[in-house]
């Protein structure tokens, strides 16, 4: 599939955006300030593939679909690139911000929300349906994403996450939104 989809309009879309302090060995947005942000049913056709999801994002061309796969159920993050997770299949819920945080998150997600991920940002998978399937994506241009755990021993993070910029166009509406107003 090729092209953009219909997206939820601005004006209705549910967003929720959370800003999670550092935990251990993890950032979250400690560093760079920039929230996790959740879209909530942004892409609602009830015939929604990941085929059209990368479609999407391809036309868009802010973020480059890179995987299909579910998400991983131990606490990770990235310190080189931002990750925009769309959810194509199923429902779960996941973790932001690393076990034992005061300020974790937990969220319910389902087929068609999206979730911007911020460099820094612990995450992982509580319990998801056996269907359950995300498009990962990367800023175009990006590095390499790489997988960091907060354990010891992991050097230069907060150094990477600082060097980063921010999006200068929303990934998913390609200028204006969630990922580019306050």
């Amino acid at each position: 599939m090729t092209g953009k989809i219909p997206v939820a309009p601005l004006a209705s879309l549910r967003v929720t955006k959370h800003q999670i302090a550092k935990h251990g060995g993890i950032p979250n947005t400690s560093i760079h300030n920039k929230p996790l942000t959740i879209y909530h049913g942004v892409f609602p056709s009830p015939d929604l593939t990941a085929s059209h999801i990368e479609g999407h994002l391809k036309a868009v061309g802010v973020c480059t679909p890179q995987w299909r796969y579910t998400m991983f159920d131990t606490t990770h993050f990235h310190s080189t690139t931002h990750e925009l997770l769309v959810i194509a299949s199923g429902h779960g819920k996941l973790l932001f911000g690393g076990e034992g945080n005061p300020g974790k998150v937990e969220e319910e997600v389902t087929k068609g929300d999206a979730i911007l991920v911020s460099a820094g940002v612990g995450h992982r998978r509580l319990d998801v349906t056996s269907d359950f399937e995300m498009v990962g994506s990367y800023p175009a241009g990006s590095a390499h994403w790489d997988m960091c755990y907060g354990r010891e021993g992991e050097t230069g993070v907060d150094e990477r996450i600082e060097k980063l910029g921010w999006f200068e166009k929303d990934p998913i509406y390609d200028g204006d939104g969630p990922a580019v107003s306050e």
